[in-house]
């Protein structure tokens, strides 16, 4: 929100890849000289071919000149051995090379991701931020294979050739030059100009990308909805911007192929119209034509790749920008520089004048004031859009303050580290979350070095036993993606034995037992009753049934107080907020006859 990214160039995703290679840069060195080497001993290979065309032309057939030929086929094979070696153990050190530094850009792109503030997902789909994190890392292998694969190659087979050639006939040394210079200037110009349409079709690629994963997340709400048409005329239209987007840079890639092949044409014939008239001069050889065709026709070869190698560059430059992006965008929420470990005593908790802001304009708390004491249990009730959730995202630091202060003990929660204050709560969301993994590594997420017994102990404890025992698998059954095989109220059961098993000391319960019936809620109840003990507490609910019996009961309005007390205290008022949502709810309510 507040920090914005710098534009991000060539250079920046150079030192991001950087980053991913330099453990290994001996590797990366031995790389560019072996395939360098093996390049100049192939543009040496035409010498002897030269070699063996003029003996073959020139002497007369008898044993002296076979045994020549023979030893010059003998040295070429020698060569060709040589270049082999050197290939072979080139490629084993790529491989290594390209496979560990792409799972680095992966794990470097995942940890700093991850880190991003609970805004930053908000505002950006999952789907997309997939695609661009493998982007990234199959564009170093694009960018690395271009280079030890093309770049390297050309620049050795162009200078080599004209060298070379240049001291048999520097007529035809100085047309080949003119002709590498203009193809070379065209396709460098030619693809800086293509270059936004290369990135509009990433972004069209991402687009489509990020639409799919929010639509097959949301697959149940599509066709309950009757939504199934709309959806995928909505993607239909989506996937067609890409097809268009790509089809456009498809057929500009065409042209410039067209006008290569042109300029290839054209001076393979001139070059060779020139060496048939100095032959017919006898100022060349039969050796010396065959080395000039070789070099030209090679050339030809490799400079096919040349518009390729620049579209390679410009698309990976494009496929890692979005990434980058990402990496050089400043973590909005950050430990501050010497920030300490939080060290929870009491477990009091202060929100002193606190303002939060969206987008630094729509006011979600203004002012808010609250003291709670260490070990007491209050619950945050109001209407829709008061700011109950965003009082405990501040607290959890999912965002920053946008002034006033959150204390923990006296302890500034901006002061301290991050890790260490989601360490010290446990949080049960309205709509948790569960990972694609067993529920026993659901469970003991909340503590990861838990023993199965202790995490058994907590899923009992929450009762999540009652349907667990009734699976074939048992606590090694896998719950699907966001736990999509559990019911709502089976998934907030298993974030109430995550909660348990965690025994942070200060605990929130937003909408715990939302999703559960009426006899599964005063199971839990009775198990969260026992969790909250000795810990401080805060709960949000709508059903104010459940909260009776809470130490305070604080009325949220508008960002603000608006009346704190006990069940009784606040029933007493006689125009009080609580008193009337209690009067729209006691109707469903079985009245507690104590």
């Amino acid at each position: 929100m507040k920090n914005e990214v710098k534009k991000i160039g060539i250079p920046d995703v150079l030192k991001a890849y950087w980053r991913g290679i330099r453990s290994q840069k001996a590797v990366m060195f031995f790389t560019i000289f072996a395939f360098t080497i093996g390049n100049v001993l192939f543009v040496i290979i035409p010498l002897f071919y030269k070699r063996f065309f003029d003996l073959l032309t020139t002497n007369e057939i008898n044993n002296a000149t076979a045994v020549s030929l023979v030893h010059i086929i003998f040295e070429v094979l020698v060569l060709n051995i040589v270049i082999m070696i050197i290939m072979r153990l080139a490629f084993i050190a790529l491989n290594s090379l390209e496979s560990s530094t792409m799972s680095r850009l992966r794990q470097m792109s995942f940890d700093y991701m991850i880190n991003h503030s609970y805004s930053f997902f908000a505002n950006n789909f999952t789907g997309s931020l997939t695609q661009r994190v493998n982007r990234f890392s199959r564009s170093f292998e694009r960018l690395y294979d271009t280079l030890v694969f093309q770049v390297i190659p050309l620049t050795i087979n162009i200078v080599g050739a004209l060298i070379i050639v240049w001291l048999y006939k520097p007529f035809i040394a100085q047309i080949m030059l003119i002709w590498l210079a203009f193809i070379m200037l065209f396709n460098f110009i030619f693809s800086r100009w293509k270059v936004k349409y290369d990135i509009a079709s990433a972004k069209a690629d991402t687009a489509t990308t990020a639409v799919l994963a929010d639509n097959v997340t949301n697959q149940s709400a599509i066709i309950l909805f009757n939504n199934f048409q709309k959806e995928s005329e909505s993607f239909k239209k989506t996937s067609d911007d890409q097809a268009r987007a790509q089809r456009f840079t498809w057929n500009l890639s065409a042209i410039i192929d067209g006008v290569q092949i042109f300029c290839m044409v054209f001076v393979e014939f001139v070059v060779f119209y020139y060496a048939i008239k100095y032959w017919q001069l006898g100022t060349i050889t039969i050796g010396t034509f065959v080395l000039i065709q070789s070099y030209v026709i090679g050339l030809s070869q490799k400079l096919w790749d040349f518009g390729r190698i620049l579209r390679n560059l410009h698309e990976a430059f494009a496929d890692s920008k979005e990434m980058v992006e990402i990496l050089a965008k400043p973590h909005e929420v950050q430990n501050i520089s010497g920030a300490t470990s939080l060290e929870v005593r009491e477990g009091s908790i202060i929100f002193k004048n606190v303002q939060f802001n969206f987008n630094e304009t729509r006011a979600v708390l203004d002012g808010f004031d609250l003291d709670i004491k260490g070990g007491e249990k209050i619950a945050l009730i109001g209407p829709s859009g008061a700011g109950k959730s965003t009082i405990i995202k501040t607290l959890l630091r999912m965002y920053d303050l946008t002034s006033g202060v959150i204390l923990i003990d006296g302890q500034d929660i901006k002061r301290i580290t991050q890790e260490s204050l989601h360490q010290n709560i446990s949080l049960v969301p309205q709509d948790p979350i569960l990972f694609h993994r067993s529920l026993l590594e659901n469970i003991r997420y909340g503590k990861p070095n838990a023993t199965k017994e202790e995490a058994i102990e907590a899923a009992k404890l929450a009762h999540c036993d009652e349907f667990i025992d009734q699976l074939p698998l048992k606590y090694d059954t896998l719950v699907g993606e966001r736990g999509i095989k559990l019911s709502g109220g089976e998934r907030q059961r298993i974030a109430i034995a995550r909660a348990i098993l965690k025994n942070a000391p200060i605990l929130v319960l937003d909408e715990a037992t939302s999703s559960l019936d009426s006899h599964s809620e005063s199971l839990i109840q009775d198990a969260l009753d026992k969790l909250m003990k000795g810990k401080t507490s805060i709960v949000i609910a709508h059903r104010l049934s459940t909260i009776r019996k809470m130490d305070r009961i604080v009325v949220v309005e508008a960002g603000k107080v608006l009346e704190d007390g006990d069940h009784d205290s606040l029933l007493s008022k006689d125009s009080g907020l609580y008193k009337k949502l209690w009067n729209l709810q006691a109707g469903g309510f079985i009245k507690d006859s104590g």
